[in-house]
């Protein structure tokens, strides 16, 4: 299945209250529950007025639909090529 990365702008992101963000994850959480195809939230990173979500489904439109119906935006929607770390100057 598919990885995709997602960039949302929030401004005053990276002051977002523990409250908030549960509020947030909450809301995601649901909305998945509701989307009836298989899709998996991996995780999100907080930087500055920016939220980075690392998601696995089908297709980019089924992430936008998600951001849709959580009320979050979705700026950048992007598939994965390929992922890579130190690990591979291994091989």
């Amino acid at each position: 299945m598919p990885t995709f990365l997602i960039e949302r702008t929030i401004p005053g992101a990276s002051g977002l209250t523990p409250e908030q963000i549960r509020e947030i994850a909450c809301t995601s959480n649901g909305v998945v529950e509701g989307l009836g195809v298989a899709y998996t939230w991996h995780r999100s990173y907080v930087a500055g007025d920016k939220i980075y979500c690392v998601h696995e489904t089908d297709d980019a439109e089924t992430v936008r639909e998600h951001a849709r119906r959580g009320g979050f935006p979705a700026d950048l929607v992007v598939e994965v090529a390929t992922e890579f770390g130190p690990h591979s100057a291994d091989t």
